[in-house]
């Protein structure tokens, strides 16, 4: 840490954070501003939430009774920021869902399995008033986006929808629950209409889609009673899957003077780094890219700018690793839990306010499946005995960030210049004074990797010392890891020494280990790790 000559500071701590890697320990001076700069982000407590696919939904929430294992670890993230993660129900199978009056819950249609694909999206869903209903088996607090077919191009099915969910959510037993519907989002990723078969156009356009989407949405608000764009249930717009539509050109060609645009509150658009549609041979190393990372989501700083322009707000309505449910050997590993931290704290430091990691039963990206499986996520084998509700990687990722966010529910974020290509920073601000950290290494160690681990140790300089000598000298730092044996590995990650691997209601297991550091000596930060720093 650089300070100043003239300050001293008590040397509070015996224990030093900082380890004897010196073969290959390379040093990084981190400037650390201790008052918030004027360039911080709001830190949402929602800031990390899920998409879900929408034909499975009743194996997530539960029927007759709530699904515990969902319910546990909704809770568990929720626990750490004071809201649980909002939910999105929909994605590719919002736009094959139909509303039925004979059905109760839901019955799925769904193709053949195969190897690339263990788990795919039923083809056609019917579904009945308690299909939405169920939503009263979450946490009490959660705030959710439900999506209507515009796919099929029927209004009355739209329209039936609609009033369905405001049904489900009108009832008592959905209101005593706690869980609050927030938005309507009418069609997924309406940019693909023209390859998938959804709409015949041989050129299928912008400009087609702005229309058509303001015929179903019209009779959709209409029927939901939506009539503005300030609540409490407004509309959410684009969801588009890439930039082939854009917010800018909807907003240009008038859809938020139209009836149903004057209700988006929030704009919506997806993105992954890569797809495993056809399967492929996707390397976990290249994937763990800091430069990547960042490349993926400044590509949005014009919609996102445009839209809040607008006075509306922006999301990542679904997102994820590797589009297609994910690729086996990355989705599935701990390199993938470094990566959402770094992926979702940056994309709050560009003003995107939620981020909806997209979950279906059986995915390769999940960050935790929610039943039993009884076949191979990676390659459709027989599992034999079947794999109970479980974590998966990622889920340690969720509990950084949600570390970090905190629950003031004011707490501000700004990315730290870390000098180091594989190494990313981020402080956490409290009524205006840091409050926490966290260090990414998405070095990648992997189970064939020779030599000695890389480390790279942090100095710290806090900018403008001799103002804060008094706060910084009566702090007592302390330091959480992420622990990683390998970047590969699919489990056995710990998160200040606990596992959440081993209970089935996603307790900790373990002691926890919260590590005194001294912020004259700085933090080692191997390679392949992550750390969040208590100031």
């Amino acid at each position: 840490m650089r300070i100043s000559s003239r300050v001293l500071i008590p040397a509070v701590l015996t224990f030093v954070c900082s380890h004897a890697y010196a073969a290959h320990v390379s040093t990084v001076l981190v400037p650390v501003p201790p008052f918030a700069p004027t360039n911080t982000q709001p830190l949402w407590s929602t800031l990390l939430s899920f998409s879900i696919e929408q034909d499975r939904w009743p194996d997530w929430a539960g029927i007759d009774s709530r699904n515990e294992f969902t319910y546990n670890a909704l809770q568990r993230l929720g626990s750490l920021t004071g809201s649980p993660p909002k939910l999105r129900v929909g994605a590719d199978s919002e736009d094959h869902t139909v509303w039925s009056p004979t059905m109760t819950i839901n019955e799925d249609l769904f193709p053949p399995t195969n190897v690339v694909t263990p788990y795919p999206e039923a083809t056609y869903i019917t579904v009945g008033d308690e299909y939405y209903t169920l939503v009263r088996w979450l946490p009490a607090g959660t705030h959710m986006v439900w999506g209507v077919n515009l796919g099929f191009n029927n209004v009355t099915n739209a329209v039936n929808m609609v009033k369905a969910i405001c049904r489900a959510f009108s009832l008592p037993s959905v209101q005593n629950s706690g869980v609050v519907l927030d938005r309507i989002e009418v069609g997924n990723e309406a940019d693909l209409y023209g390859n998938n078969g959804l709409r015949t156009q041989s050129n299928w356009t912008v400009e087609n889609y702005v229309p058509d989407w303001e015929s179903i949405a019209g009779p959709v608000v209409n029927a939901a009673g939506i009539t503005s764009n300030d609540g409490p249930v407004t509309l959410q717009g684009a969801a588009f899957a890439s930039q082939a539509f854009t917010p800018r050109e909807v907003f240009a060609l008038g859809i938020l003077e139209s009836d149903p645009g004057k209700t988006i509150s929030t704009i919506s658009q997806h993105q992954y780094s890569a797809a495993f549609c056809n399967g492929g041979d996707f390397g976990l190393i290249s994937f763990m890219n800091k430069t990547t990372v960042r490349g993926n989501l400044t590509i949005f700083e014009a919609d996102i700018a445009a839209t809040y322009e607008q006075g509306l707000t922006y999301v990542l309505g679904e997102t994820n690793s590797i589009a297609c449910h994910g690729a086996p050997g990355v989705s599935n590993t701990a390199g993938a839990a470094l990566w959402a931290i770094d992926y979702t704290l940056f994309a709050s430091t560009l003003a995107i306010r939620e981020l909806y990691f997209h979950e279906g039963v059986g995915y390769k990206y999940n960050y935790f499946q929610p039943v039993t499986l009884n076949y191979s996520t990676i390659n459709d084998t027989p599992l034999s005995p079947p794999a109970p509700p479980h974590i998966q990687p990622p889920y340690y990722g969720a509990l950084v960030v949600n570390t970090l966010i905190g629950n003031s529910h004011h707490a501000s974020i700004v990315e730290l210049d870390v000098n180091d290509d594989n190494v990313s920073g981020y402080a956490a601000y409290e009524n205006g004074l840091i409050a926490r950290a966290v260090f990414i290494n998405m070095h990648a160690w992997v189970a064939d990797s020779t030599g000695t681990r890389p480390t790279v140790h942090l100095d710290f300089d806090f900018a403008d010392f001799g103002r804060t000598s008094t706060m910084l000298g009566s702090l007592v730092p302390t330091v959480r890891r992420l622990v990683i044996r390998y970047a590969d590995d699919t489990q056995n990650l710990t998160w200040a020494g606990q596992s959440y691997e081993e209970s089935p209601d996603v307790s900790p297991t373990g002691r926890l280990v919260v590590e005194p550091v001294n912020l004259w000596e700085g933090v080692d930060l191997r390679a392949t790790e992550a750390i969040l720093i208590d100031f």
